[in-house]
């Protein structure tokens, strides 16, 4: 579950606040700019006191947020589990005030064990905090610390991930898919309008603010995204898989990135799989981005002949490979097939582009089950060298190692990734995202990829999928099984066939 968040004027995080009115329709923007802030620069630093004769206890001060201790329970009552990942778990929360329902993300103190981690936290708070109120971003309620946890409390996206609706709406058209990508790249307009760049933009990071059918879309996730400092040239490796510019790859970009992915999103939108992708039995990551660089764009094949010229040209200059001749959000608001009552045609796309979008929704996550499935098999001398490393990792002994265990086994290997890169790879091998990795799943994660698709190795697999033992994957295995996600989306239907 995603979440979706008020504004307040300046960079100090609220201890409490009230919603803002409802947002104004894109592409209005209400504040220019920041000086690009510093995270720490932008929080307030405790500031001694004198001693007091009073017999009132003074308030003790939070090392993350550096305000008061705050209990969140005094003001919401907190409900289920909604999700959690390495960082933290979210809780559906009710405001006892006024009733309303909210979502309140509690990242645990212990997992921030450094100043960067406190500073990528700030940072995160900072950025919802300077762009809630504007249109289709969550809105953001406020931060609170305890002694045990940071808490972030905001606006609640009822509606479900973005793809999902539009798979169980059934059909769609061109104008339909336009209303959608022109609320996400007012988005990518807004956040650069107010001087902060995404960097992680794709379909699981937009969700439904309701289940209302007009309801709109908002941008939910910005825990990688920065303030931008002019002139800077960003080396740090990060996004993802099909979403990620050819200049992150090369290591040296700007903000020009988060109309890429945008228009990877109108590609899928339109053809129901990704322009990029790498024709290997089991995709690689390895294999995506080196698409993403030498491969070209193709708006040829099926069903691009059924697309309108005019939805092409803008997705063609939203996917330009020199990043100085890619199209701004601001220019792609105003191309006639995006704009309010411009050329996108009613006529409904052809059915199979949900398929084949259903088919990419679910793909990544039974990849990752495939080769859980290999690495099930592997024999003790295959995995020879890699259990003795996960006993080192596992310091407590638990059977499953933390993020903080990762990272400091990697640590002490030697490891130069930063720590975005360690993020995403604790989230690459948390198949089931519960929050840790275990045996299986680290042994996933670090067995060398070339062992893994080993003949023999991807033949068990087939196995695993094959449930009758008949020697064949047909179409209703293929969906029970799931087992279509071992193959790139454009050959699944020829592989059905």
């Amino acid at each position: 579950m995603g979440l979706c968040f008020t504004r307040s004027k300046s960079h100090d995080i609220p201890i409490s606040s009230s919603s803002s009115p409802s947002p104004s329709p894109p592409p209005t923007i209400k504040s220019k700019p920041p000086k690009y802030p510093s995270s720490s620069s932008q929080f307030p630093q405790p500031i001694p006191k004198p001693p007091s004769s009073s017999s009132f206890p003074q308030p003790q001060i939070g090392p993350i947020l550096n305000k008061p201790y705050a209990d969140v329970s005094t003001l919401y009552d907190i409900g289920r589990e909604l999700g959690r990942g390495q960082f933290g778990i979210t809780y559906l929360c009710t405001e006892k005030s006024t009733g309303r329902n909210f979502a309140c993300k509690s990242i645990s103190r212990r997992k921030l064990v450094n100043k960067k981690d406190i500073d990528d936290v700030r940072r995160e708070i900072l950025i919802l905090q300077h762009l809630t109120g504007q249109p289709n971003i969550v809105e953001f309620k406020g931060a609170y610390e305890d002694r045990q946890d940071v808490h972030l409390v905001m606006e609640l996206c009822s509606g479900g991930e973005l793809f999902d609706r539009i798979i169980a709406k059934g059909s769609y058209s061109e104008k339909e898919a336009a209303r959608v990508i022109r609320q996400i790249v007012n988005v990518v307009h807004v956040c650069h309008f107010m001087g902060v760049m995404h960097r992680d933009l794709k379909p699981e990071n937009f969700l439904l603010a309701s289940r209302e059918d007009d309801a709109p879309i908002k941008a939910t996730d910005f825990g990688l995204s920065v303030f931008i400092e002019e002139g800077k040239v960003y080396k740090e490796l990060v996004g993802s898989a099909y979403y990620v510019a050819p200049e992150v790859l090369r290591r040296s970009y700007g903000k020009e990135i988060d109309v890429w992915s945008a228009g990877v999103i109108l590609y899928i939108l339109l053809s129901g799989f990704p322009p990029f992708w790498a024709v290997v039995f089991i995709e690689t990551e390895k294999g995506i981005f080196d698409a993403i660089l030498e491969t070209n764009l193709d708006l040829q094949s099926t069903p691009w002949p059924k697309i309108s010229d005019s939805a092409k040209d803008l997705i063609s200059k939203m996917l330009a490979r020199d990043p100085r001749k890619r199209i701004t959000a601001a220019q792609a608001l105003e191309h006639p097939w995006l704009k309010v009552g411009g050329d996108a045609s009613d006529k409904p796309i052809d059915s199979a582009v949900l398929s084949r979008m259903k088919q990419l929704r679910a793909m990544n996550k039974m990849k990752k089950l495939a080769l859980k499935v290999i690495a099930e098999n592997l024999s003790e001398e295959e995995i020879k060298g890699l259990k003795q490393m996960f006993k080192n990792m596992d310091t407590d002994g638990s059977g499953t190692i933390t993020y903080d265990e990762l990272k400091a086994g990697l640590t002490r290997l030697g490891s130069k990734l930063s720590e975005a890169e360690m993020k995403q790879l604790m989230d690459a091998a948390d198949v089931d995202k519960n929050g840790t990795i275990d045996y299986v799943e680290f042994i996933t994660a670090t067995m060398h990829r070339q062992r893994l698709e080993k003949e023999e190795h991807l033949f068990e697999a087939f196995q695993y999928f094959d449930k009758d033992g008949s020697g064949l994957v047909n179409l209703l295995k293929l969906y029970s099984s799931r087992a279509k996600l071992l193959v790139a989306p454009k050959f699944c239907d020829r592989l059905c066939n």
